[in-house]
């Protein structure tokens, strides 16, 4: 995974007000924290940011008052009906150092013929891995996968250096047979009214 490079700096004001003049300056108010430091209030550039995180689990090298720390998004707030960033929550992260994130499942191949419908009970797997190589996501095979078939954690295969942070035994995808509509019977329904 690439590292991107962004600029922040620090925050002296709080409070909604403060964040609504950062937001109209095109900022987005963000906390680091990690370590066991204080945490460190910043205010980072929008638009860049927006981009950055456009990669689940980006690698941000950020720079705040001439000092850089690596950093990995862990909450992301966004506007629910313009889908603007709010507020952003970094983790400060070394080199070797190994973090638990949820990597997106992405699937591929064509299920068994017969109407058959695959139910992802995760969207995004658990994973724990070294902060300077997570992986952007996980592929699964549904190829030729029939009714009542389970996917388990444990049978995704993972990239080297990264291992399950869930059960193994925990479904992520199951395969179901489609529902068949009853057709309404309109000789059924006069039976009932007499």
């Amino acid at each position: 995974m690439a590292e991107v490079k962004l600029a922040a700096e620090l925050r002296t004001e709080f409070g909604k007000g403060a964040a609504r003049r950062m937001r109209r300056e095109h900022k987005v108010p963000a906390v680091v924290y990690g370590h066991g430091a204080e945490p460190k209030h910043v205010a980072v550039e929008g638009h860049a940011l927006m981009m950055a995180l456009k990669t689940p689990n980006a690698l941000i090298n950020l720079t705040v008052d001439d000092t850089s720390e690596l950093v990995i998004p862990k909450a992301v707030q966004r506007d629910p009906l313009k889908g603007f960033l709010i507020h952003v929550d970094l983790l400060a992260v070394a080199k070797g150092e190994r973090v638990t994130v949820e990597l997106p499942i992405h699937t591929e191949g064509v299920l068994a013929p017969g109407g058959n419908i695959m139910e992802h009970i995760l969207n995004a797997l658990p994973v724990e891995a070294e902060a300077t190589h997570i992986p952007e996501s996980v592929t699964v095979s549904v190829q030729d996968l029939d009714t009542g078939h389970t996917v388990r954690a444990a049978d995704i295969v993972l990239p080297p250096g990264v291992s399950l942070a869930i059960d193994g035994e925990a479904a992520v995808l199951q395969i179901v047979a489609a529902q068949a509509e009853v057709a309404d019977d309109p000789d059924a329904d006069e039976a009932t009214d007499a």
